[in-house]
């Protein structure tokens, strides 16, 4: 039987298109579980955290393995299957896998918490700090800060220099 107008995909038009979705799968899943799970001012389980450690120590392996098979599956799509819309969709989709695997080498906990180089400081009287607000006060001779830890827990340390001394506030 014969069919006339009607496109079909062939097999490994379809297990290309599989081992493509397995391969964002793995690549997208590794990228994101360890920055959902170790977020800060959110509550983690000891099981979920070890979980989340050991896909970051398997991370660059799962990523490297994802977008290898992604262009070796691309490759042999390539050699079969003619040059057209379909085949541009595979070589967009086997650059996304590979794309994730090159976010997955960016650092966002280094992005997120960068130290504050140049903080800002108001007198005590005109500073919008409420009563029960937490600081880390520093006094070194005649001169004293104090680093609400709100603002401190976005950058973690913040560069200071007082009376004449260069400082880190961390905590």
């Amino acid at each position: 039987m014969e069919t006339r107008g009607i496109a079909r995909r062939s097999p490994s038009g379809r297990r290309f298109a599989l081992y493509l979705i397995i391969c964002f799968a793995a690549a997208l899943a590794a990228l994101i579980y360890p920055i959902y799970i170790i977020q800060p001012f959110r509550a983690q389980g000891g099981r979920e955290l070890r979980a989340a450690l050991f896909v970051l120590r398997i991370r660059p392996w799962v990523e490297i393995a994802a977008a290898a098979f992604a262009i070796a599956a691309l490759a042999q799509y390539w050699l079969r299957r003619p040059r057209n819309l379909h085949g541009m969709l595979a070589v967009l989709g086997a650059l996304a896998v590979c794309g994730v695997a090159w976010l997955s080498h960016v650092n966002v906990y280094e992005i997120m918490f960068h130290p504050d180089m140049k903080p800002a400081f108001s007198a005590s009287s005109a500073s919008k700090l409420d009563g029960g607000e937490k600081v880390i006060a520093v006094k070194l001779g005649g001169a004293a800060r104090a680093y609400p830890i709100r603002i401190i827990s976005y950058h973690h340390i913040i560069n200071d220099v007082l009376d004449g001394i260069p400082i880190a506030a961390t905590y």
